[in-house]
């Protein structure tokens, strides 16, 4: 009988693939212009046309990844705890029936036979609650996931309108950044721009109720 749920992995949220942006660059008549800004490898506004984000870093950062964590993470918590009551019920229920069975406390092999399909039946019950509770805590995490990355995805479109960048990367704990120029990573200023946003949402949230 199993009496765990499956513990969501919550830190895997945003471990995205890379979000790409093409914008369309601006064919200048000067050819020496050009070539300077192929050499400098920056764009016309001073910036590096790839930038990418630490993913790791930006969730332990941003306000609305930390409060989606902490409600999913209670949410889990008490499903834990509604399963395992019922769990601990069920071996109370199994230790009596065989403390009868040793006793001979049934009046007939019948009655034991019955007490005995009850208690299996109960098991299963338990068994299938245990996979009907992690699946939905999986679906919920995999909605949070989508939250997130639609926020993220959002903010960075509207952060790359001019077309500063041609590519932003999600980096997963150094897995893909090995070596970078200063300025090509913008996780903070990334997560200050949302915890900014988080923040004026929560207080009209607050203000309404």
């Amino acid at each position: 009988m199993k009496k765990n749920l499956q513990v969501v992995n919550f830190a895997l949220l945003l471990g995205l693939a890379s979000f790409m942006f093409v914008g369309c660059q601006t064919k200048t008549s000067s050819e020496d212009k050009t070539s300077k800004d192929a050499s400098d490898g920056l764009n016309e506004n001073g910036t590096f046309p790839v930038a990418y984000i630490d993913t790791d870093s930006l969730l332990r950062q941003y306000g609305l990844a930390i409060d989606l964590q902490e409600e999913l993470l209670k949410k889990e918590e008490k499903s834990r705890t509604d399963f395992n009551e019922q769990a601990k019920k069920l071996q109370t229920q199994v230790a009596e029936f065989q403390r009868k069975v040793q006793n001979n406390g049934f009046l007939s092999r019948q009655r034991a036979e019955q007490e005995q399909r009850n208690l299996a039946a109960r098991d299963q019950e338990l068994q299938n609650l245990n996979a009907k509770l992690s699946q939905e805590l999986m679906l919920e995490q995999e909605g949070l996931n989508r939250q997130l990355r639609d926020t993220l995805t959002n903010y960075l479109t509207e952060l790359n309108a001019d077309g500063r960048y041609k590519l932003i990367l999600s980096n997963t704990l150094g897995d893909n950044v090995l070596l970078s120029a200063p300025g090509i990573n913008i996780t903070q200023e990334v997560a200050d721009a949302l915890n900014k946003r988080y923040e004026i949402s929560k207080s009209k949230n607050t203000s309404a109720k």
